[in-house]
């Protein structure tokens, strides 16, 4: 479309729009922010056709006044926090769900990798995990507790430091994905192949069972969530390959931001994870019942509020706007 053509068809909106937001009138802030998707709409299609025309300058001032106008009128709930985990965010992660997938799949792909190549080559281990935690790790299974590792260390120590440590892993997988899908799914692979190559050796070593029984206590929630980092990640990253209708950089900006969204939900998940390991882990001799019940309830949990939930979320708002 000629810029001449984009003005006249959106003129009018834009003169009205901006009577609300110059006149200081009372309009309800909900309104504003309808109006204001509109505008960034349109100053995304004018950044990707019209660089650099008046008709550019006067859109970026536009939605920069309106977005002053909104944020300073909006009143935001008390519940602010509460809501975003509970509504916000599910009802804008059904969009990237396709997206985790993908992640998913990058992951599960690497485990298989890691699991051969430990079955196959008896040094590869030692190269992935490091001689140390190795030679430790063998001792604990010739004592007879294969998982006496997780008990090192203070509860409230243990902890906050994995915590930390996780969300570290976290954001580093969201962060690598600023050099493009590449850098996340790298991350992705690396750590799936330690897994896959971290559980294979306790298979070889004829105590599977009773390692992972104490390991997926935490790591149930502990690696799917690195792996929703990772779906943050290539958010980001998909957004600079794939700027689709939007500049490369209007792209990731919004890629960035999205994604750190996804980023942000993960954080009671890994102070979940943290909580189980420092705490709940070091018991190696809890009845079996018991760890397979924790590990399916984490598993359900993260389930139901990045694959169900979304999608019980949209249905339910969808209703909402087209009631029968």
């Amino acid at each position: 479309m000629r810029e001449a053509a984009f003005v006249k068809q959106n003129k009018e909106k834009w003169i009205a729009f901006e009577k609300a937001i110059t006149l200081n009138s009372k309009t309800n802030p909900d309104e504003l922010a309808d109006g204001y998707i509109q505008l960034t709409n349109d100053l995304a299609y004018a950044q990707t056709y019209y660089e650099g025309s008046k008709t550019l300058l006067y859109l970026n001032s536009l939605a920069s006044q309106a977005h002053q106008k909104i944020y300073k009128n909006k009143k935001e709930s008390g519940n602010r926090i509460v809501d975003f985990w509970a509504y916000e965010f599910p009802l804008f992660f059904k969009g990237y769900q396709k997206t985790l997938l993908v992640s998913v799949l990058i992951f599960v792909v690497a485990v298989a990798i890691g699991s051969v190549s430990a079955l196959n080559d008896s040094t590869f281990v030692r190269l992935i995990l490091g001689d140390a935690y190795v030679n430790e790790t063998l001792n604990n299974i010739a004592n007879g507790d294969p998982a006496a590792i997780y008990k090192s260390g203070s509860e409230i120590g243990s902890f906050l430091g994995i915590t930390i440590n996780n969300i570290r892993v976290a954001f580093l997988a969201f962060a690598f994905g600023v050099i493009t899908s590449i850098g996340t799914a790298y991350i992705l692979f690396s750590n799936g192949v330690m897994v896959g190559a971290f559980i294979t050796f306790f298979y070889t070593k004829g105590v599977f069972f009773e390692a992972n029984k104490q390991i997926w206590l935490h790591g149930t929630i502990e690696l799917s969530v690195i792996v929703v980092a990772g779906c943050a990640g290539l958010i980001m990253g998909n957004s600079i390959l794939f700027p689709k209708t939007y500049s490369r950089r209007v792209s990731f900006m919004k890629g960035a931001k999205d994604g750190l969204k996804v980023v942000v939900s993960t954080i009671p998940f890994f102070i979940v994870a943290g909580f189980i390991e420092g705490f709940i882990t070091r018991y190696t001799d809890m009845p079996n019942w018991l760890a397979f019940l924790i590990i399916g309830a984490s598993l359900l949990l993260i389930v139901f509020y990045y694959g169900i939930y979304p999608r019980i979320l949209n249905r339910l708002d969808a209703k909402k706007l087209h009631p029968a």
